[in-house]
């Protein structure tokens, strides 16, 4: 599990949120017991991925819109911060009370309002997990395409507040390509629609969009209309070895040629097998530098002939002990290995530092070398793996938590990663997010003008500033 290399300190910190009269004012909008103030119950409230505990002075459970309003004016009126909060699994700080508040939890909010099958499209709160829509559009012959690495436990609310990518990336896109509308409260308390139920929809500025990744900060989403799309009929995964990363990541390019768009590329290097291996015992060879994962889908005539011809580019450049599954069950047994990688790191370390940079597609290859001699430069242990079909590569840089200069290597290699990847036209985040784990980095990707323009919307959404504060801006 990622943990951070930023240290804060574990005391709550207090706001007027603990006032007797809020808290009796908050218990009068959601009833007493979806309001929640014992430490230890709060506790896990104050934590996610990055595993730095920021409790909050309350966690407060609405069910409707109308009471998350009541809630956002309330703060308005107190000036108390909120933070709200999903399935608490993000990667960044982004749903922890990092100046204290309440944290409104969606819990609660779990209907799916309308399953159109005939328009193509979900309506529901915010409170489902993301595979809990995927069951519900499945269940009806649908697809809700978005598949990040968590989908058992993020909430959908989370996932478009943070636009979430995930394996299926190459082909279907981010979170944010898959939001038609959204009930959104702002940092006013007030309730605006965006968006709506069609796939066009030109009418004002697209707020939906400014909404997909805005990270709690201008409003908090309590209703979302997906995109769904017809569920493919057949899957199929290619697994091959190389002799080299670079060497697996200079294959994602070469399927262009022949009119292919794998529907996931996913990379793994050497020291990702190591570890998979020596916990789950895959089978994986020793010999191979890296892995490479390609999925297609379709009809199934089109599934098996992209999938012979993936075989074939494989082959052709660089791939040996090629494996095609032949099942269901062999096909996710292929991608159980890609999702084992993450806990299996933790034998090279006590701290694992997670960094998701992205890059074009055709950079990877330097993007991974960059890395690598990043490393070395500063003695510090670096494994890669991650969605190289759209090239988001997850950089992990592990060292021992009690050794301060071996973290301090690791802040420089997080730095000097951030700007590599940046000078190769990519970004400091493909889906992770800023939060507060990466706002001190967020000039390397931002100029001053643009970041000018971010925060003039954001006073605009949220004049006092009550709605996660702490986070992007600092």
């Amino acid at each position: 599990m990622f943990e951070s290399i930023h240290f804060h300190s574990e005391g709550r910190k207090t706001t007027s949120a603990s006032k007797p009269e809020v808290l009796a004012k908050l218990r009068e909008i959601v009833g007493d017991e979806n309001v929640v103030v014992d430490t230890e119950r709060v506790e896990p409230y104050g934590v996610d991925a990055v595993k730095e505990k920021f409790p909050p002075e309350a966690v407060v459970f609405p069910a409707t819109t109308q009471e998350m309003a009541a809630i956002i004016k309330l703060a308005n009126e107190y000036l108390f911060p909120v933070t709200a909060r999903g399935g608490g699994v993000g990667y960044t700080g982004g749903a922890v009370p990092v100046d204290g508040g309440i944290v409104v939890g969606t819990d609660r909010m779990k209907t799916i309002i309308e399953l159109n099958v005939d328009d193509l499209y979900m309506t529901c709160q915010p409170g489902l997990t993301t595979y809990d829509v995927q069951q519900a559009a499945a269940e009806v012959g649908l697809l809700f395409a978005p598949d990040p690495a968590s989908y058992k436990d993020s909430y959908i609310g989370g996932n478009i507040a943070e636009n979430a990518g995930g394996m299926r990336t190459p082909k279907y896109g981010v979170t944010k390509h898959h939001v038609l509308g959204l009930e959104v409260v702002t940092g006013t308390g007030e309730i605006i629609r965006t968006g709506g139920r069609t796939v066009k929809n030109v009418v004002g500025f697209d707020l939906t969009g400014l909404m997909c990744g805005s990270e709690g900060m201008l409003g908090i989403i309590t209703e979302a209309t997906l995109k769904l799309l017809p569920m493919p009929e057949a899957t199929s995964t290619v697994r091959a070895n190389f002799t080299s990363m670079a060497a697996a990541c200079k294959v994602l390019t070469k399927f262009t040629p022949h009119g292919l768009l794998p529907m996931a590329m996913e990379a793994i290097d050497k020291f990702c097998i190591a570890a998979v291996e020596e916990n789950f015992a895959f089978g994986l060879s020793r010999d191979a530098e890296a892995i490479l994962l390609v999925a297609v889908d379709g009809s199934r005539e089109e599934v098996e002939k992209n999938a012979r011809l993936i075989e074939q580019i494989i082959g052709e450049n660089g791939g040996f002990d090629v494996i095609r599954a032949r099942s269901k069950e062999e096909e996710d047994k292929l991608w159980d290995v890609r999702r084992a990688i993450s806990p299996s790191l933790m034998k090279y370390g006590t701290l694992k530092i997670n960094e998701d940079v992205v890059v074009p597609r055709s950079r990877v290859p330097e993007l991974v070398a960059g890395v690598e001699a990043i490393g070395k430069r500063n003695d510090t242990f670096v494994a890669n793996f991650g969605h190289a079909g759209d090239g988001n590569i997850h950089v992990n840089f592990v060292v021992d938590r009690d050794d301060a200069d071996a973290v301090a290597r690791a802040r420089k290699c997080v730095s000097e990663t951030f700007k590599l990847s940046v000078e190769l036209g990519g970004t400091i985040s493909g889906e992770h997010g800023i939060g507060y784990v990466k706002a001190p980095y967020l000039s390397y990707a931002v100029d001053d003008a643009t970041l000018a323009v971010m925060k003039g919307i954001k006073h605009t959404f949220d004049p006092n500033g009550i709605l996660n504060p702490g986070k992007m801006f600092v």
